[in-house]
Order: C-alpha cells, then structure tokens, then sequence
C-alpha cells in the first residue's frame, strides 16, 4: 500500500515537514555542484579611456591575483585556472580592450593604462599577475610603468614591447586577411601558426581554442590603436624588479623561447621553467602542471 501511495499521482496536500526536508535538500545539492570557494563570479565592466570600456570578473578571496590572456583569446581560456586559485586568492580576469565582451576603442589607449583603471576601479592597491602571450606583455610593460602595484609576476610564453618579431608566412596570411577585411581567414592563418601546432592537435583542446578564437576573431580586423610603451620593455628589463616566473612550453614557437630567455637574462629576478610537449597554451594544454607551478610560487 505504501509504494502504491507514491505511485499515485492524485494531487495531495503537502505535509509542510516534508516540504522543509525537500527545500533543505535542494539547497544543499545546489552547494555542493557550486563547490567550496566556486560561487558565482561578480562581473561587470569598467570605463577606460577614451570610448572604451573592459569585461572583468572576480571571483574568491584574500591577495588579489590578475589573469590576462593571450592574443585572439578571452577570459575563458583561465577556465582551468579561475576557480583552481580563487580557493586562495582574490581572482581577477578580465578581456582586454577590442577583444571577448571589451568594447573596441577608434581613440589611441594603452593597455597597461587600462590595467591600472581596473585596478583601481576594484579598489586593488597591489596585486600578483598572470599573463600568457600578449597578457605577458601587458604585465611587464604595467610592472615598469606602475612597479609600486605589482608584487609577483607569471609570463607565460610572454610577448614583448619593442621585440622584433622572425618573419613568418603565417603573419603575411593575417595581414592580407586583415587588408581583406576577412576577420575569419585571419583566424584560420592563427590556429596555424607555430604557436598553436601543439594544442591543435589534442581533438578536445583544438575545438575548445577554435571557438575561443572564433569569439575574438573581430580583434584581427576592428581599429584598434593600442600605444606602445615608450622606450619599450625590451630596453628596460633592467627595471623589472618584480620576482617573475617563465614558464615556457618546450614546443612553443621560437619567438617565445628567444623572449623567455633574453628575460631571463636581463631582468634581475626571474627564473623559468619548462614544461615538456607542452606549446604556447601552456595552461591550457598542461593545466595541472601549471596551476601547481603558480600556486608553488606566488606568496599567499
């Protein structure tokens, strides 16, 4: 009789004990598919100079950490990183300007400027910073500019003011797309490029960064006027004063190792690793590995 009476799909009046029990026990299942210290992240933008404006989220507590991503790229190539340190620090992430949910600007900005307005938008005096690629040089060019901000640096596969660049068939296909206006071949030219040989070819990886890109691809054709810090952090590494990781994936183009390691050279506290079969989306492609190495080396 008792199965019977759960069966039956005659509408009951609810016992109000068992309705607390339900409530109760839905809370506590949505708590636990949150997970500890992943509570829904706080976003919103911040106005930059200009006509600009910046995508930002926060999530978790205590020293505040900033991620900046790589070129063609948006805030969701931290996925693997946002929640992993927002257990044990303020995190920040945030899409530059001209690229994910940031406006484009038609005015000449800096970026590391625009850093310093979301900084201080958020109230953050000073702060940790993790940046891959372009997101690496956005982060030295701010520690030499603003030294008093940045406590400890992560560069992955870091880019570089004023760094001449090899030639390379793959940046003669972007230009001419971008002359085109075909904001698609000019993505297509850079999921070919050196820099992304090796995530390509994980199934997984390769759609996960393909949409990511396709995302921000209006960041190969928009008017994006960004200054460039003068005179360039490659003449200034000398300043750097931070402590600095490297991390370098040891199948990342050859741009990037000439980059890691004249830093290395020149910048008096810094150190790199490298992380084996890895390329240029090091936290991507290795995200354990990563997040231990930054989490080994940032001070809480």
């Amino acid at each position: 009789m008792r199965l019977m009476s759960l069966l039956d799909p005659s509408p009951r009046p609810a016992r109000p004990g068992l309705v607390c029990i339900l409530l109760l026990t839905a809370l506590i299942v949505v708590g636990i598919s949150c997970g500890a210290g992943e509570a829904p992240a706080a976003e919103g933008f911040v106005p930059v100079h200009g006509d600009g404006k910046l995508y930002y989220q926060v999530r978790g507590e205590g020293y505040p950490v900033v991620l900046i991503h790589g070129g063609s790229t948006h805030v969701g190539m931290w996925d693997d990183q946002f929640d992993v340190l927002a257990r044990h620090y303020k995190v920040v992430r945030y899409d530059v300007r001209g690229f994910g949910r940031s406006s484009s600007s038609q005015v000449g900005h800096s970026q590391w400027h625009d850093l310093r307005k979301l900084l201080e938008h958020l109230g953050i005096e000073r702060t940790h910073i993790v940046g891959l690629s372009l997101g690496g040089k956005i982060a030295v060019d701010f520690a030499l500019e603003d030294p008093e901000k940045v406590d400890h640096l992560v560069l992955a596969g870091p880019g570089l003011s004023g760094w001449q660049f090899e030639p390379a068939e793959w940046i003669n296909e972007v230009r001419a797309a971008m002359e085109a206006g075909d904001k698609r071949a000019a993505t297509e030219a850079w999921l070919r490029s050196p820099y992304l040989t090796a995530i390509m070819e994980d199934p997984a990886l390769a759609e996960r960064i393909r949409q990511i890109s396709y995302d921000t691809e209006h960041s190969w054709v928009q008017n994006f006027r960004a200054v460039q810090l003068t005179p360039p952090a490659v003449e200034r590494l000398s300043e750097l004063n931070a402590p600095a990781l490297l991390i370098l994936g040891s199948r990342d183009a050859n741009d990037a190792h000439r980059i890691v390691d004249f830093i290395a050279g020149n910048a008096p506290n810094a150190k790199q690793i490298i992380v084996e079969g890895a390329g240029h989306m090091v936290n991507m492609e290795r995200p354990e590995e990563f997040n231990r190495a930054v989490l080994d080396f940032l001070p809480r």
